[in-house]
């Protein structure tokens, strides 16, 4: 799993239905969402009409980080972090880690975000010694959740990390909000991909996968589906150590994966726990998801 973010920014191309691409110049905003550089691009919208749904986005992305983010003090997962219990948690969240659990279940436990406190540790130079404590409060299995409130195995040093998921569920959310202001055609990247119906052009989108540098290694269509790519080695606790830890420790090899789905929150989750699973054990996860693929794994 992961603790911190990867790239984060949210360009978004659509097409009204109402509109034809000669009917107006193309509508753009650029301000930050998920705390990173964020731009808008809605074709075929004048920027008078494109303001209610760029001011929708904007709020939505504000609400939905008080809901996930790690750097927000009052978020609902800061808070749960903080205080080992959350009464009455969002929806959003209970769909979240209830996906988590079947991803948790799937990759035999690689898939695991209550590694948070371990990766923490690590990140702040812990002695091997302090870390059979921390170990001790992690462990996907032992948190609790329902309706009514989500509960923490260790109170005070359990905490959970929703960085290798929550960007897929936010994508998803903010297509379908755009979907939602009849926008047929729509391309929203906040790191992860969600591609509704085609370009102007009628065809599919083109999305490149890339390497933490940036190269491109593929390039796919995508139509009515979503893409997320991880790397073990996009961020790095120290030289050649990777973000993506699991229980036996951070990742030291050098892995990129992409996979897609119909949901961007899916693909995200799974594309973290092809990382966080031993190469081998890829398909064998995936296949538990029948509308999901490999689109890379380097």
């Amino acid at each position: 799993m992961t603790a911190l973010s990867r790239r984060r920014f949210l360009i978004i191309s659509a097409a009204c239905a109402a509109a034809t691409p000669a009917a107006a110049s193309d509508a753009r905003w650029h301000g930050t969402a998920l705390g990173a550089a964020a731009s808008l691009r809605l074709v075929g919208l004048t920027d008078v009409e494109a303001a209610p749904i760029i001011a929708a986005v904007e709020t939505e992305v504000a609400r939905l980080e008080d809901i996930f983010s790690l750097y927000r003090p009052q978020s609902q997962l800061s808070r749960l972090n903080r205080d080992g219990v959350l009464t009455a948690p969002a929806p959003e969240l209970l769909n979240v880690l209830s996906l988590c659990t079947a991803l948790h279940q799937a990759s035999d436990g690689a898939f695991d975000p209550s590694i948070q406190p371990l990766w923490y540790a690590l990140a702040t130079g812990a002695r091997a010694d302090d870390l059979v404590e921390v170990q001790q409060a992690i462990g996907w299995e032992r948190v609790s959740f329902d309706v009514s409130a989500i509960r923490l195995p260790a109170p005070g040093k359990s905490a959970l990390t929703l960085n290798g998921i929550a960007q897929g569920a936010i994508t998803d959310r903010i297509a379908d909000l755009l979907r939602g202001h009849g926008l047929r055609d729509v391309l929203v990247d906040m790191g992860e991909v969600a591609a509704l119906g085609a370009r102007g052009d009628g065809a599919p989108w083109k999305v490149g996968l890339a390497a933490p540098d940036q190269t491109v290694l593929k390039r796919i269509e995508l139509s009515d589906r979503a893409v997320a790519t991880s790397s073990t080695l996009a961020t790095q606790l120290s030289p050649g150590v990777g973000h993506i830890i699991t229980l036996d420790g951070p990742s030291s090899h050098d892995r990129t994966v992409s996979v897609s789905a119909p949901e961007a929150a899916l693909a995200d989750g799974l594309s973290t726990a092809l990382c966080a699973a031993s190469a081998d054990k890829a398909s064998e996860i995936v296949v538990r998801f029948p509308d999901a693929r490999i689109e890379l794994n380097v």
